[in-house]
Order: structure tokens, then sequence, then C-alpha cells
């Protein structure tokens, strides 16, 4: 099991984010210009933590010593299901260099583009897109 996915199973968003290159690049299914740099990235994960309901991984492709990994995952948001994936890059170091989401159906990735507006723009003054 590859050490993010722990950090995730866990709920500890903290060791997700430490795992975190200082100059990841997170693609996000949402939004088409990615997100670079520890510091931005962590707040988005934070909230995908509040935002996604029972999200739980269901398998994981990638050799424990291979620099790319795929963590299928199954969330609800509300009443919809989603299906998605978290594709992992992994730097020479072993740090996530690259993070890409994907989610299916779209009527369920439209589900996450609202609710994580709502919980990044919450008091913080917001994240582009």
């Amino acid at each position: 099991m590859h050490p993010f996915r722990a950090a995730v199973e866990a709920r500890d968003m903290a060791a997700a984010v430490a795992l975190l290159a200082d100059d990841v690049v997170f693609h996000s299914p949402v939004v088409f210009k990615p997100y670079r740099g520890r510091d931005t990235v962590a707040p988005i994960l934070h909230a995908v933590q509040r935002v996604f309901e029972d999200f739980r991984y269901v398998r994981e492709v990638g050799a424990d010593d291979a620099p790319d990994h795929a963590l299928v995952f199954r969330a609800r948001i509300g009443e919809r299901e989603i299906e998605g994936v978290d594709l992992l890059h992994l730097a020479e170091g072993g740090s996530v260099a690259e993070l890409t989401v994907m989610v299916r159906p779209l009527t369920a990735a439209q589900a996450p583009a609202e609710a994580m507006r709502a919980q990044l723009t919450a008091g913080k003054g917001g994240i582009g897109a």
C-alpha cells in the first residue's frame, strides 16, 4: 500500500500533505489550470476530506518501487455516487511530484466542483479556476 493511500484512508491529511513535493503539481478534475506547490494544494486536500463522504480506495495499481501509482476510489457527495482515480507520479526521493484526479460520471464530477468551491471560498478568499 502506498503511503499516500494509507494517510488518506486514515483521514490524516497532514500526513498526506507531508508526502507532497514542495513543487507538487495538482491536476483537478474540475479546473483546467493545474495548482502548483504544497502550500496551494494542502487546503484542497483538506477540503476533499470534508466534501467526499464514505471515501474509500477500492484498488491500487503500481509496484511498490514504481514511479507511478493509480489509486481507484469510490465516494459520495450527498446522493451522488462518485468513482474516480488518483494518479500519483513520484519524484526520485519518493515524494508525490504530480497528483491528477479524475472522476466519473460527469454529473458526479459537477457535485465536487460545487462542493469544493463552497469549501475553498468560505472565509479564505477562494482559490481561482
